[in-house]
């Protein structure tokens, strides 16, 4: 029983006063259209229609049932226009997790001129780098670092890093540098906990081969900043994705070695549940973010970097 489609049909004949013009509004036919009406007067048990040849008025009932019918209808088409305008304008709560040093410099940003750009939308941050739950959190998008584990999200790429080993001036001036990744293990290193080899830290050669390496040191943290911070007073040895030691290679304040021994690329990209109509808020978000982050600047990063001789 399509009991809106019924007051869809009375709502047009009453406003056409004829059940042949509302059919052809509505694009069924006249016979389709009383089959309804009579449908809808014996559900309800009162007479809402006054029939003629002529015209067709409602009656007390039926004024009576057309201003509540037309109310629920517009009710209805205004709760359409709000679900397409998701995916028009960014409104409502954006909620999206980021890595902690990367979001606070690069997506913390960007969050900030998106909102001052799309004023109505509200943004719940999480800067963690523990990987959220996306589905099971509630969140609308995730930014990773990394290689992606398969799974039914949509990825999208936003750049990519490698891995750097950097440690500062004084603390090479004192130790030295490492000729060969053996040689590691001569080194205070300064590890990462969140990382999944945990003592071990995988150095990819010229031909891309894998070498893994056993090492050791005073200091371990889960944050990238806290590390950086530690290499910069000379406590040791730190690999780390490019973009947190951009800035400090050109400064001088930290060398990268061992450069011919870097990781591979590995991409930075935004996750989302799929959907065959991703809501206005992820998609311009996204958008945002990509335009946001430029050049990449950490991208250059390469051989001509400072390295420690």
């Amino acid at each position: 029983m399509d009991r809106l489609g019924e007051l869809e049909i009375f709502v047009a004949v009453v406003e056409a006063q004829s059940f042949t013009t509302a059919a052809q509004t509505l694009g069924v036919s006249k016979s389709h259209v009383s089959r309804q009406l009579q449908a809808l007067e014996d559900r309800l048990g009162v007479q809402l229609l006054h029939r003629t040849t002529r015209t067709v008025a409602p009656t007390d009932a039926g004024v009576a049932l057309h201003a509540r019918a037309t109310s629920i209808i517009d009710a209805l088409d205004e709760a359409e226009r709000a679900v397409r305008s998701l995916h028009d304008a960014p409104i409502g709560t954006l909620r999206l997790s980021a890595p902690l040093s990367f979001g606070l410099r690069y997506v913390a940003p960007a969050i900030a001129t998106f909102m001052q750009e799309w004023p109505e939308l509200r943004v719940e941050a999480a800067y963690t780098d523990r990987q959220v739950d996306i589905v099971g959190e509630g969140y609308d998008l995730a930014i990773r670092v990394g290689q992606l584990a398969d799974s039914s999200l949509i990825a999208r790429r936003l750049g990519y890093t490698r891995t750097v080993i950097v440690a500062s001036p004084a603390y090479l001036a004192a130790h030295g540098a490492p000729d060969s990744p053996a040689r590691l293990a001569d080194h205070a290193c300064l590890r990462y906990s969140h990382q999944l080899s945990g003592r071990t830290w995988v150095l990819t050669d010229a031909e891309g081969a894998d070498q893994p390496v056993r090492i050791d040191g005073p200091l371990l943290s889960d944050n990238g900043d806290a590390l950086l911070a530690a290499a910069r007073a000379g406590l040791g040895l730190t690999y780390v994705p490019d973009f947190f030691v951009y800035d400090d290679l050109h400064r001088g304040t930290l060398r990268c070695v061992l450069d011919d021994w870097t990781r591979g690329r590995m991409p930075i990209s935004a996750l989302y549940p799929p959907s065959r109509h991703p809501s206005a808020k992820v998609r311009l978000f996204i958008d945002h973010l990509d335009a946001a982050l430029g050049k990449r600047p950490w991208e250059t990063i390469s051989g001509d970097a400072p390295a420690a001789g």
